[in-house]
């Protein structure tokens, strides 16, 4: 299952140095919202399996501990979202729960993304707009990544 999508946010552009610099924060944002995709992902499973088998009425004794569970899943469910929101102000794009995340770039007069997965050292890959995960390339050769012209 896909994050939730962040709000709209005003694009910022990254070089690689600005990017590195960011991480250490973009690190531990990043971090959180995977383990909190896990808590929460556990939690979706739990119930699920609960509410296929829940064929009694609801004045079972165990409604309100379901009742309790649901409650608990959307505070964690809540929790993620802010994780995300925090990144996304950052303009860092999450692209998945693993912890894979982008920023954009210009390089060569068009945009791009910086490419960085958690785990990662720095960022060291880039890739085209619509190129995805799959498209990433070495850096090397292009640390020349700018951010965009002021407008005068």
């Amino acid at each position: 299952m896909a994050p939730p999508k962040p709000p709209e946010v005003k694009r910022k552009y990254y070089t690689v140095e600005e990017a590195n610099k960011t991480l250490p924060l973009v690190r531990a944002i990043v971090g959180d919202i995977v383990r909190q995709f896990h808590t929460v992902n556990e939690l979706r499973t739990r119930l699920s399996a609960v509410m296929n088998d829940r064929r009694k009425p609801s004045s079972d004794p165990y409604s309100e501990e379901l009742a309790q569970s649901q409650a608990e899943l959307e505070s964690e469910e809540e929790k993620l979202a802010a994780f995300i929101d925090e990144l996304a102000k950052l303009g860092v794009e999450l692209k998945g729960p693993e912890g894979l995340c982008d920023f954009y770039s210009i390089m060569d007069g068009r945009e791009v993304y910086l490419c960085w997965r958690l785990g990662e050292p720095q960022v060291m890959h880039w890739h085209e707009l619509n190129a995805g995960v799959a498209g990433r390339k070495p850096l090397a050769g292009h640390s020349t990544a700018r951010p965009a012209p002021r407008p005068v």
